[in-house]
């Protein structure tokens, strides 16, 4: 597996895990239970999202490295 890889899913993964307990709790103190689905939801969602932006940052700033190069 190619490193770029691997850091994406890492970020996937603790990104979404910890946006999704943030919007649990937010949930729980307002008065709402605890929902799996919407706290899947939350991970998946927030998760790809941040995973596909850490790949076009980091492609980003290989492409700027090799210009300069």
């Amino acid at each position: 597996m190619e490193p770029i890889t691997k850091r994406m899913i890492k970020t996937f993964f603790i990104s979404g895990l910890i946006y999704a307990g943030l919007m649990a709790g937010d949930d729980y103190i307002g008065g709402n239970g605890f929902r799996l689905w919407r706290f899947i939801l939350h991970a998946s969602v927030f998760g790809l999202l941040m995973a596909f932006l850490f790949r076009y940052n980091f492609k980003k700033n290989e492409s700027s490295k090799e210009d300069k190069n």
